[in-house]
């Protein structure tokens, strides 16, 4: 492996990853990019023997890590003593402190009430020569595609639990996403200073309730006021945290009073690894004594694969046990190299390709986080492979556009750092490049985008306007932001009514934006009712014959149409089918567009309760035209009117989105939630026991599914949790399409 020598400049070492850990004036005059060239040549020689890139050995000093937790669990404060430890920042200050200044990590008020951090996607800090990016975690599954990404950019996690909580409802969910997306993942267990502070119960619910194949890195020296220390299970050394802020790690040996405890631990930490690492399994099935490095090799191996979590301890607030942990990120988490990321081929139709994660290869990056700064939009892009040069031109794929790379930059928190170049794996942001969350860029030369592009159609509309007159503008810029940031959320306009209506993914989504407009822009936003997305369609043939023809001084109109429509068959790509089975010239060609577009016109608001048709197939099959009074504008007047003419014929029906409800309660709930379920007229499709929560299954129309979660709460003593998901549209029964179509003349007569 190619390695700097010693006696090398300080420059060559910041070549590797054009970053430095000593901001020499040296290093920080010269471009990465020269650093790059000048190591590659001036090392050309020792590297070839070993036949390994240049690159490898910056990349295995690279990690990619999120922190993750139920709310409360003390995420923002760990974050807070990594960035100290690790000097990013040079006094510590507390989340609630009494100096006011609050933790570095949070800047606005919503993200307490979001309980994740919005303000900064990644903080870059080192510690030993290694690189880590911090990258907040969004744990809400209203922001589904959120989610979605900040996990893609991950490589590996550390999931905080509190020694007195233990697991909770939120650290369930966080879990789940993990599972989910593969991450691989540490457990921190928090707050053993607290009173009742119970580690070993907690460890125990991870395995019960999370499902962890895991067992202690650690065992605490006394808990609660006697917590002192900790002692590695693996180097069986017992390290205490001296210092003002618990700088000074003292390294020692194994107290005498422990060493029973701490034997028994290790046999328990060899035992559960050995289950899924075959080469440790060797090892003590022959009573080999196993050392440190091998146990902590083995720990890694299962790690990566996802078959073990190793559980660290310590108390953030009174800074101990964090110094340890970091040690625990760069030796069992993966560096990028180790982790398959996956792309989808869009020249393929989203076929699957695996990334080597090289900088060798064609440049592929994601952005996953929009940022409005001092100086416009600044995107944070994760590279999955290539290098990014300033001033390249970059495409991206999504929207086909070509783009230059004007300002690459490394972000710190708030601060920003300009660098020339960046490789694979690293995590930068370009300033200057309109693009929206999601998108991928590549250098043109291949087609992958790094998530699908098929967007999940909203569920949910609310109409919302500015209270006062003189907001509008700012409105607007809010609107057009949040579209930009998450493509879930869609704004149209109404046209009977001419308000703003938002489209989001349920209750949840529309109100936290509604909050962000408010807070992030000043904006009071007045909100309507929510709206469901209905839809109509046809359920039988129904054959229309329509003159349309007016004479009104010089030039009339005529035109008439012939033909059927039908419902499209099951399972069909479109929802919307036009064709021409014309013979001869009845009406000239020209016309026929003119007719598409009116019955296209007409399909957007059926008769029913004036929501889109979907699912119709219309077909032409005669029509007659006049010499001088057929226009366009007749012809589309006429499909117009044939459409509604027959569509009563057609036995149209109304269709409403129905969701996916996945339930987590507690056992001694479950009839409540089921009889509950019943009455919103859901389905339940699914009934799993998992530890002491039932997991209920259920199709539910959205319709029925308003203020749930306020439902849920209080029908659970707030232990239930549930998510939901776009499922299908389906027909409503006859009893609700009446009171639907009812609901809807009221209103226009009252109009």
């Amino acid at each position: 492996m190619a390695r700097v020598s010693r006696s090398s400049p300080p420059r060559l070492l910041y070549s590797l990853c054009c970053t430095t850990a000593s901001r020499s004036p040296a290093s920080s005059l010269i471009g990465g990019a020269f650093h790059l060239r000048h190591f590659s040549a001036g090392n050309a020689a020792r590297t070839k023997p070993d036949k390994e890139p240049w690159w490898k050995e910056s990349m295995e000093r690279l990690r990619n890590i999120g922190i993750s937790a139920h709310i409360d669990s003390g995420k923002t404060t760990l974050t807070e003593r990594v960035l100290y430890y690790t000097g990013r920042i040079h006094e510590i200050h507390e989340v609630r402190g009494r100096d006011g200044v609050g933790a570095k990590m949070d800047s606005m008020d919503l993200e307490r009430e979001k309980g994740i951090t919005i303000q900064s996607a990644a903080t870059y800090c080192t510690w030993k020569d290694y690189k880590i990016n911090i990258i907040d975690t969004p744990g809400h599954v209203d922001f589904t595609i959120e989610v979605e990404r900040a996990l893609r950019v991950l490589d590996g996690a550390i999931l905080v639990l509190c020694s007195v909580g233990g697991v909770q409802s939120q650290s369930i969910t966080v879990d789940r996403q993990m599972r989910r997306y593969e991450v691989p993942r540490l457990a921190f267990i928090n707050k053993l200073d607290r009173m009742g502070a119970d580690p070993w119960k907690v460890l125990n619910q991870a395995r019960s309730k999370l499902r962890h194949h895991s067992a202690a890195i650690q065992v605490p020296i006394g808990l609660e006021d006697d917590f002192k220390g900790l002692v590695d299970l693996v180097q069986l050394k017992a390290f205490y945290f001296h210092g003002s802020n618990g700088e000074n790690v003292v390294a020692e040996e194994v107290p005498a009073d422990m060493e029973a405890l701490v034997e028994e631990k290790r046999r328990e930490l060899i035992e559960t690894v050995s289950e899924v690492d075959d080469k440790l399994a060797e090892a003590f099935l022959g009573d080999e004594t196993i050392s440190a490095a091998d146990l902590e090799e083995a720990v890694r191996r299962a790690t990566i694969a996802q078959k073990f979590i190793p559980v660290f301890m310590g108390s953030a607030f009174k800074n101990k046990g964090v110094q340890p942990l970091l040690d625990g990120v760069i030796s069992y988490l993966p560096c990028p190299i180790e982790v398959s990321n996956y792309a989808l081929d869009q020249a393929k139709n989203e076929d699957k390709v695996e990334l080597r994660g090289s900088p060798d290869g064609p440049l592929v990056a994601l952005a996953f986080k929009l940022e409005e700064g001092r100086f416009g939009q600044l995107t944070y892009l994760r590279i999955y492979e290539g290098v990014i040069r300033k001033g390249d031109f970059i495409i991206n794929v999504n929207t086909g556009k070509k783009i230059k790379v004007p300002r690459l930059v490394r972000m710190h928190s708030d601060e920003m750092e300009d660098i020339q170049e960046a490789h694979a794996g690293q995590i930068v942001a370009v300033f200057g490049v309109e693009c929206a969350s999601g998108d991928t860029f590549t250098d043109g030369s291949v087609k992958y985008t790094m998530t699908s592009m098929n967007v999940p159609e909203p569920v949910m509309s609310l109409a919302v306007q500015p209270v006062s007159k003189d907001s509008g503008g700012q409105f607007s810029k809010a609107l057009n932001r949040f579209q930009k940031e998450d493509p879930t959320f869609r704004v149209g306009l109404d046209p009977e009514s001419g308000q703003t209506i938002i489209s989001g993914m349920g209750e949840l989504h529309l109100d936290i934006y509604v909050e962000r407009i408010r807070r992030e822009y000043k904006v009071d936003a007045s909100v309507g009712k929510p709206r469901v997305n209905f839809r109509e369609t046809v359920t039988q043939r129904a054959d229309f014959d329509y003159l349309h023809k007016k004479q009104s001084g010089g030039q009339g109109q005529y035109g008439r149409v012939i033909g059927y429509i039908e419902p499209l068959p099951a399972g069909s790509s479109t929802k919307f089918a036009f064709e021409n089975l014309l013979v001869g010239q009845a009406i000239p060609s020209n016309f026929i567009p003119a007719i598409e577009k009116g019955f296209k016109e007409a399909a957007n608001s059926g008769a029913l309760i004036g929501h889109p048709v979907e699912n119709l197939r219309v077909v032409l099959t005669d029509g007659a035209a006049h010499a001088v009074d057929s226009s366009e504008l007749a012809f589309k007047l006429a499909s117009i009117y044939a459409f509604r003419q027959c569509y009563a014929a057609s036995r149209p029906v109304i269709l409403e989105p129905v969701m996916l409800v996945e339930l987590k309660v507690p056992t001694e709930f479950q009839g409540a939630v089921a009889g509950d379920i019943n009455k919103r007229k859901g389905v339940i499709v699914g009934n799993d026991q998992e530890g002491d929560d039932s997991v209920i299954t259920a199709h539910v129309p959205l319709n029925n599914m308003f203020g749930y979660s306020t439902a849920l709460r209080s029908m659970t003593q707030g232990k239930g949790e549930f998510t939901m998901e776009y499922k299908e549209h389906l027909p409503v029964s006859h009893d609700v399409q009446t009171q639907l179509i009812n609901t809807y003349k009221g209103n226009k007569e009252g109009e």
